[in-house]
């Protein structure tokens, strides 16, 4: 097999060592490892669609890969197989000014792009604080929620190419005319000509096929910002708030942290962490207003006026400002940070505490959150988990139609009983968010099985389409319901 693949790849990027295959068997879930037969590190789509079709033919499962680090345990060969790491494939083929769109392969990382489009005045659309190894593309299709909460940046990704189960080579939205990239359409509408593919990939983990390329939205870098923050205490209150301004179209970036995630995340060192958390608020509300290439400064004070006339006729205890009070300077470290990965040579701020962090998030109303704050803190307790040290993210989404709930347990993932500890709280808390009526629409892991088991019609038709777009059932096996 190792040969067959060396043909097609070149020996120098085909290996069976175990030294290589150890990289590929774990990540930084709680879940168990697994080992790949071979890893290749393909350099275009023609080698990809190649691999795809050799690996068919016989029978073998295929595991494709884009970022350098990964937490979600999607990318752990659960049947062995073949291992398909895109990291070579890392060309930004074009930043289209006129169409606010950038095109790019499965190896592009967050650090990457931001730098490119920062050199031509844009930026991209990106979640909170992304690891700077990550794929965007990875990121992107697992619908990581962006951080700003315009409804037209609520999906960024536009069209896509994808290696199909046979190794056929397919072109969705747009980039299917003829003559694409010189044809007029540039790739720029994700559902036509045809049907919207882009969505029948996201949240499909690899599993339906291998997406090479995308074209996703960008926007210009502000030509004037102002970060504005408000304490918050009662987060009824601020969820009413948020209700009443965003589907006015206020502001772009908006999100919530409790003082356990913000203070891990503006904190100088570690050891600053327990001071700043026992000083912050239980809750920041973070809002940017922004004014971009058209008339900025009419933009901005348009926006001024609506929140201060808000904030005084109806929000009066609400205290928004440029300024957290007695955190000074906080206005000038956290707006950059919002914009650009983390910083390369910072450890990431989830690892930061104790190492290893697990994430519980789902969709649901925001006027909801209270709720379920109390589910958790519930099956925390129970489990002698800290409540004080529970991070909390909520993002509101599409103007707040609905909102990213996320909490965040930090552990020592060299502490074998700590570790059995998070992942019994994962399991419970879950399903009880489940029963109270959170919306699980990315699951992975042990979650899996769990949702497909209560959307008994959706699994039918999912392993349906699944017969039909691969057959053999070689596209990363033991993921999702297959």
């Amino acid at each position: 097999m190792l040969d067959e693949l060396s043909k097609i790849v070149g020996k120098e990027n085909a290996s069976n060592t175990r030294e290589d295959l150890l990289r590929y068997s774990s990540d930084l879930s709680l879940l168990p490892s697994g080992l790949a037969n071979a890893v290749v590190w393909p350099g275009s789509t023609e080698e990809v669609a190649k691999v795809v079709t050799y690996c068919n033919e016989k029978n073998i499962p295929v595991v494709p890969v884009s970022s350098r680090v990964h937490v979600h345990g999607n990318t752990i060969p659960k049947q062995g197989g073949v291992v398909i790491d895109l990291l070579r494939m890392n060309k930004i083929f074009e930043i289209d000014l006129s169409n606010r769109l950038v095109r790019f392969e499965a190896g592009v990382t967050w650090k990457q792009l931001t730098e490119a489009l920062k050199e031509k005045g844009m930026r991209p659309i990106m979640p909170l604080l992304p690891r700077p190894d990550r794929s965007v593309l990875t990121d992107t299709l697992e619908r990581e929620v962006p951080t700003n909460i315009v409804y037209d940046y609520g999906e960024p990704t536009q069209s896509l190419e994808i290696v199909w189960a046979n190794g056929t080579v397919f072109r969705s939205g747009s980039a299917s005319v003829n003559n694409f990239p010189e044809s007029h359409s540039r790739g720029a509408n994700p559902s036509g000509p045809g049907l919207d593919f882009y969505r029948f990939m996201q949240g499909a983990q690899g599993t339906m096929g291998i997406v090479t390329w995308m074209s996703m939205k960008i926007e210009s870098i502000p030509r004037i910002d102002k970060i504005l923050f408000a304490p918050i205490d009662d987060l009824s209150l601020a969820m009413d708030f948020l209700y009443r301004i965003l589907p006015r179209r206020i502001g772009q970036e908006c999100l919530l942290l409790n003082n356990v995630d913000l203070a891990g995340i503006v904190a100088d060192k570690v050891e600053d962490f327990d001071t700043l958390c026992a000083k912050l608020p239980p809750w920041t509300l973070v809002l940017t207003i922004s004014g971009l290439l058209r008339r900025p400064e009419e933009k901005i004070a348009y926006e001024e006026k609506f929140l201060a006339d808000v904030l005084k006729n109806e929000f009066s205890n609400i205290l928004l400002s440029d300024k957290l009070p007695g955190f000074p300077g906080m206005n000038k470290k956290l707006l950059p940070m919002l914009r650009t990965p983390w910083p390369a040579d910072v450890k990431y701020w989830k690892n930061r505490l104790r190492g290893g962090c697990q994430d519980i998030f789902f969709i649901t109303k925001p006027d909801k959150a209270p709720d379920f704050i109390k589910v958790v803190e519930e099956v925390a307790a129970k489990h002698g988990y800290p409540l004080a040290d529970i991070g909390k993210y909520i993002q509101p989404i599409e103007h707040n139609r609905a909102c990213h709930m996320e909490f965040n347990f930090f552990y020592d993932p060299e502490n074998e009983q700590e570790k059995t500890m998070i992942a019994k709280l994962n399991r419970e808390a879950s399903v009880a968010l489940m029963n109270a009526g959170g919306f699980f629409s990315r699951p992975y892991g042990e979650i899996a099985p769990i949702v497909f088991n209560r959307a008994g019609n959706y699994t039918i038709a999912l392993k349906r389409v699944k017969k039909v777009f691969d057959p053999t059932n070689i596209m990363n096996p033991g993921n999702l319901c297959f």
